[in-house]
């Protein structure tokens, strides 16, 4: 009886997944990303340069007990890199082709003013109370919208999604790491019956949990020192990776664009296209749209809601 109504239950899922991932996902994500950079003028490269400059601003301007605008960004940008342009990026590839990297980046682009417009309605309905400002999406759909139960359900929903979502790949992915050089080693006891997988998990539970009940400035701070060497490894390695195949590239654009642009790839089968592919797995490496980083940038002490 149980595995009856599970079976259901399992292929409703499903079907509302393959919906809400597929077509629905797409169409919003691309209109939203279009409808805002031209109602921003596209922000994304007009106000390029001052980004830069508010972040560099200094510390002295904010309060000592708040985030300032670098350490909401760096907050933020901790679940961008990694996990997200990794496993997003090769998830993309294998199951849509090179292709999918053209939409990936379209996706980004459009997907900046998204962020931008998100991140800005977090700060103009912010509220402040005894451990400093906090907001997001929750708070503006219930104080600007004024629908609760729907900032309610979101709240809820991006709290599962956090717990057992996007923590358990980050530490499944991690385990998994150590598991493969583990094997290396030629030890006689497996892995799993080894004690490390226990022993990664207390500590990335201990390590959470003093994050969890850290103030917002400290986990901002602490933020602001991993994130920036995680982003500068990441981005040598990459170079690294085009210098040492630097005269590949060429043909590496020419088959991007190609597989970009086949008719086959982007209409057939549309659910598993190269464009929804790509845009869907955009999605999970920049997160905009997500309303995951506008919490962060909530938080942040700033002068103008802009910055």
């Amino acid at each position: 009886m149980l595995d009856s109504f599970l079976n259901f239950l399992n292929g409703k899922m499903d079907v509302a997944n393959d919906f809400l991932y597929g077509y629905f996902l797409v169409i919003i994500l691309v209109a939203t990303g279009i409808y805002f950079s031209y109602l921003t003028r596209f922000v994304q490269f007009r106000m390029f340069f001052e980004a830069c400059r508010v972040l560099v601003e200094k510390k002295d301007k904010y309060n000592k007990h708040h985030l300032t605008p670098f350490q909401a960004l760096m907050i933020s940008t901790a679940s961008r890199v990694g996990i997200g342009n990794i496993a997003g990026i090769s998830a993309a590839i294998v199951a849509g082709g090179p292709g999918a990297l053209f939409w990936m980046c379209l996706m980004a682009f459009l997907g900046s003013a998204s962020a931008f417009i998100e991140s800005t309605l977090a700060q103009i309905y912010k509220t402040k109370d005894v451990f400093g400002f906090k907001g997001g999406p929750a708070y503006y759909i219930k104080n600007g919208l004024g629908i609760k139960w729907l900032a309610s359900l979101f709240a809820v929903i991006l709290i599962i999604t956090y717990a057992y979502g996007f923590n358990g790949l980050q530490s499944y992915t991690m385990t998994s790491a150590f598991e493969i050089y583990y094997d290396k080693a030629g030890s006689n006891v497996s892995f799993a019956q080894s004690g490390l997988p226990v022993g990664i998990g207390l500590i990335l539970t201990a390590f959470a949990a003093v994050m969890f009940f850290s103030k917002s400035h400290i986990i901002g701070k602490v933020s602001s020192y991993i994130v920036p060497f995680m982003a500068l490894a990441y981005i040598s390695l990459a170079l690294i990776a085009i210098v040492l195949n630097f005269k590949e590239i060429p043909d590496v654009v020419k088959m991007i664009l190609e597989n970009a642009f086949d008719f086959k790839a982007i209409f057939g089968g549309f659910a598993g296209s190269v464009i929804v592919i790509g845009i869907k797995r955009g999605l999970f490496s920049n997160e905009a749209g997500m309303g995951s980083a506008p919490n962060a940038a909530a938080a942040a002490h700033t002068s103008h809601p802009v910055k």
